[in-house]
């Protein structure tokens, strides 16, 4: 008797715990055992096939032990978020989230009764051996935004430093015309890009008209209609993947250039596009081999001839995960995105490990992504949630320093309506503190230069003079000093150290601390465009 193939007892077949033929148990574990130590010397597969069977249980251990960090990490940072994203706003962000799920089902704008873009019809499994392509994809995805990034963040930095920033209508004109005489005569780069991926999402069915399903099929198939077997490809497929390369060079070219124009352009899109005509051409040549070489040991144990083993839809959508999270660094919320894109819930491995290959890729050439990398080329004061390990002084950020004019002030006794316009219009800060005098500059607050032009508007409106009113003028004053990088992330010690001090020294902003965080780390301050 053959004890592998014997179905397990039930739970039933025993009176209780106490009458279990252990002998029996024991016997039967002893020759699955011989019997998968002796097909292990068959083949290859079936060696790694033993060696999975016999490591199993600790592979699930260390894979509990390796998860089960992270988990607690994210259950802690849950709960610091919880400060500031309470349970009413998300119960606010359901509800109104239902609501615009009803409502797209309601309007149905896509016509086929799907709440979602690229919504694919067929559910045929992936395989083990489908993860090397998988992660090829990634590296490509990983290297693509790689490239994209330098490219278009080299390309901005020039049209901000030179005279081409200063004709951005003209810009977007001739970028137009030139798209425009490139595309116009692939008819993959023609059509709207939601359509391209649209098409390279789907797999062919009997009914299929588009030049990547001319396939030679067999007269004498019988098989239903959405279980078409591996075909040998037809001049149509051929002819489609050159045009899908050179759709693919165009869509790499043009995007480089087009985002960050003076013009409402996406991302996600264009990238997808990208990492899906890819993922198709990757898709089709995987398929050829199965059918070519079946007699491959690789494609001898999961694919049969005649059978549908290699859907290239799901490489064109493996790919565009991977060259979005190639470009935007995201791993969880993008395979998340993309279920949601195609209802593709069997998919949901390949996705993650295209997004985690192309995302360790492209970390290996730069920790930034494309919003990042655009955040650190216009200069914006954002500062991440990175330990700063340098040892540095209120003293060596603050403005103003040795060699400089002194701060801009206003005076709660002395200072006038007069004082104030002049002040606002000869320099252009956001906001000024207010001290006692110059001479103790024992500090009361900070007042934002757009509350002391609404002021000064209403008091005009009312009366050509102004009596000195604190209370009326400068309404709620605010601690102007952020000490998080050199104190600590809890604001009572910040006021506490005020309270205390009262005495003002200088002003600390946050572009001030990113250009001196800049040149701690031997970088170039003035090469992030601080104004």
């Amino acid at each position: 008797m053959d004890f592998l193939d014997e179905p397990f007892p039930d739970v039933g077949t025993y009176e209780d715990f106490h009458t279990i033929d252990w002998l029996r148990e024991k016997s039967r574990d002893t020759d699955r055992h011989r019997k998968i130590t002796s097909k292990s010397k068959e083949s290859i597969w079936e060696f790694i096939k033993s060696l999975l069977d016999a490591w199993s249980g600790w592979l699930v251990m260390l894979l509990i032990g390796l998860l089960s960090g992270p988990i607690n990490e994210l259950n802690a940072h849950w709960f610091r978020q919880l400060y500031y994203f309470p349970l009413k706003t998300l119960w606010r962000s359901f509800f109104a989230a239902l609501v615009a799920a009803f409502t797209l089902r309601s309007i149905n704008p896509f016509g086929n009764n799907r709440l979602v873009l690229f919504y694919v019809e067929y559910h045929t499994p992936w395989y083990m051996a489908e993860l090397v392509p998988f992660i090829l994809l990634g590296v490509f995805g990983g290297l693509w935004g790689t490239l994209f990034i330098r490219c278009n963040i080299a390309w901005c930095r020039r049209r901000k430093t030179t005279r081409l920033g200063k004709y951005p209508v003209l810009e977007v004109i001739v970028v137009t015309g030139i798209t425009a005489v490139l595309a116009f005569p692939n008819p993959y780069t023609r059509r709207s890009t939601s359509e391209l991926i649209s098409e390279l999402f789907n797999d062919c069915g009997a009914l299929e008209s588009s030049q990547l399903c001319d396939y030679i099929n067999n007269p004498n198939m019988t098989r239903p209609v959405d279980d078409i077997p591996d075909r040998p490809a037809g001049p149509g497929v051929y002819s489609a993947l050159w045009q899908l390369t050179l759709a693919l060079v165009f869509k790499i070219v043009i995007t480089i250039f087009t985002f960050g124009m003076k013009i409402p352009s996406g991302l996600f899109i264009p990238s997808m596009a990208v990492g899906a005509i890819a993922g198709r051409i990757v898709g089709i040549a995987v398929e050829q081999m199965a059918y070519h070489h079946h007699d491959w040991i690789i494609f001898k144990n999961w694919c049969r001839p005649g059978a549908d083993c290699v859907t290239p839809g799901l490489y064109a959508m493996v790919g565009a995960a991977a060259c979005l999270g190639g470009v935007t660094r995201m791993t969880v919320s993008l395979v998340v995105i993309m279920f949601e894109l195609t209802g593709g819930l069997e998919y949901i491995v390949p996705l993650m490990a295209a997004a985690v290959t192309s995302k360790w890729v492209a970390d290996a050439f730069g920790k930034e992504g494309i919003y990042e990398a655009h955040i650190q080329l216009n200069g914006y004061p954002y500062l991440d949630q990175d330990e700063f390990t340098h040892r540095t002084l209120a003293t060596d950020v603050m403005r103003p320093r040795r060699n400089e004019p002194p701060l801009a002030v206003l005076t709660q006794d002395s200072t006038t309506v007069e004082d104030v316009e002049t002040l606002i219009k000869d320099t252009d800060y956001n906001g000024f503190p207010v001290v006692v005098s110059r001479e103790s500059e024992r500090l009361i607050g900070f007042v934002q230069r757009r509350d002391l032009i609404l002021n000064i508007s209403k008091t005009h409106a009312h009366s050509a003079t102004l009596a000195y009113d604190p209370a009326h003028l400068w309404g709620k004053f605010q601690i102007f000093v952020e000490f998080k990088i050199f104190v600590s992330n809890q604001r009572i010690l910040v006021s506490l150290s005020v309270s205390l001090i009262r005495r003002l020294l200088g002003i600390i902003t946050k572009k001030d601390v990113l250009r001196h965080m800049a040149h701690m780390m031997n970088q170039d301050p003035e090469s992030i465009m601080f104004n």
